[in-house]
């Protein structure tokens, strides 16, 4: 099994950190194959930057969509998510809604830690669009500066804890998920030091990955998911163009 990592942000470093952690979670035989960005932001954080990383992951899926079984947009938040479900045959997991989905299945309620105050307001609408607010007990971020993106969950993660042991007190929170791509891998580096379950991001959504292309899923062909029928396009780059065209499959 092949799965498409895809980091619609353009660091390197934070696309070799979450192949890491999901290779090293992945099941025998599962092969992780890391893409990154070469245009865009280093992390996304607003939502004008989610809208640039999602058209970009766009085309990004359409070179890659023939040789993998199935993708994972790195970023959470999910940029671009619907409408690649909706455009391609293979199955794309986004790794906000596989955290989020896994923890759903461990409590009650979840609470996000990420860090940076920017994110907040897109974390929440990406709540929301999965219909998950009502699961959610809470977002706390990190109010202070940090060093190198790469980096920040190594720098930060006596606050980050902080904020997690804050969550489960006074949000109520049953599982924690630590958000943003950079902070992959923390959640197991610091478990025994938060007292409910934590989820981590990369691994939920490579676990999440591997279910859906073992349980075979047809492509929708009905409703709301199914592929848009074949329009005109200018300008766009050609491999997306001729998915959206529907001459890829000449």
């Amino acid at each position: 099994m092949k799965l498409l990592l895809l980091n619609p942000n353009t660091s390197i470093e934070v696309t070799r950190l979450m192949a890491g952690v999901g290779q090293r979670a992945a099941s025998p035989g599962t092969e992780l194959i890391p893409c990154t960005a070469t245009r865009g932001v280093p992390y996304i954080s607003t939502r004008t930057e989610a809208q640039i990383g999602g058209a970009i992951a766009l085309e990004m899926l359409a070179e890659q969509q023939r040789n993998v079984d199935a993708a994972i947009i790195a970023a959470f938040g999910d940029p671009g998510l619907f409408a690649a479900r909706e455009t391609f045959d293979i199955p794309v997991v986004g790794m906000a809604e596989a955290a989020m989905l896994t923890a759903c299945m461990a409590g009650r309620r979840f609470a996000i830690v990420t860090f940076a105050q920017a994110l907040g307001p897109w974390y929440e609408e990406c709540v929301r669009a999965h219909g998950l607010w009502e699961r959610c007990a809470g977002i706390r971020m990190l109010d202070t500066p940090f060093q190198a993106i790469s980096e920040v969950g190594t720098e930060k993660e006596d606050v980050l804890v902080e904020l997690a042991q804050r969550a489960i007190v006074e949000d109520e929170a049953d599982v924690l998920i630590f958000a943003g791509a950079p902070l992959s891998g923390l959640a197991e580096r610091v478990a025994h030091r938060v007292p409910v379950p934590v989820v981590d991001q990369v691994v939920a959504s490579v676990k999440q990955a591997e279910a859906l292309v073992a349980l075979r899923l047809r492509k929708a062909t009905a409703g709301t998911f199914r592929r848009p029928a074949a329009k005109p396009t200018i300008g766009l780059a050609e491999v997306l163009a001729a998915r959206l065209e529907h001459r890829d499959n000449e």
